[in-house]
């Protein structure tokens, strides 16, 4: 389990974070910064824009909604999953926003106290 707020700690985070993503969309993240503050882990990534998804949203914009919208609890449930799993965290709650007109994503992990 994460104790305190380390580079080292920090790195793990984020290869899990980024396994997660090229898992579900082939890519890793072009950009990632991980903090650590009390019981709240938080995520600030940019992802990739994937050419099916640019594809989607010319096509049909509703529809790339739902699929974005879709992927992102797709994300939450394998990143706890992981989380969980490979580090042990009492996780009490995931909670993600992500924009896919800037491909920007914050994940916030609430660890049980």
């Amino acid at each position: 389990m994460i104790q305190i707020d380390t580079s080292q700690n920090k790195k793990v985070l984020a290869h899990i974070y980024n396994e997660v993503s090229k898992e579900l969309f082939g890519v890793g993240t072009t950009l990632l910064k991980v903090s650590i503050d009390q019981n709240i882990i938080t995520f600030q990534a940019k992802h990739r824009r994937s050419p099916r998804s640019a594809a989607l949203e010319g096509e049909d914009p509703s529809l790339k909604l739902e699929v974005d919208f879709r992927m992102s609890l797709l994300y939450k449930r394998k990143l706890r999953e992981k989380l969980e799993q490979e580090l042990e965290l009492p996780i009490e709650a995931v909670l993600r926003d992500y924009d896919g007109a800037t491909q920007r994503a914050f994940t916030n992990i609430v660890l049980l106290l």
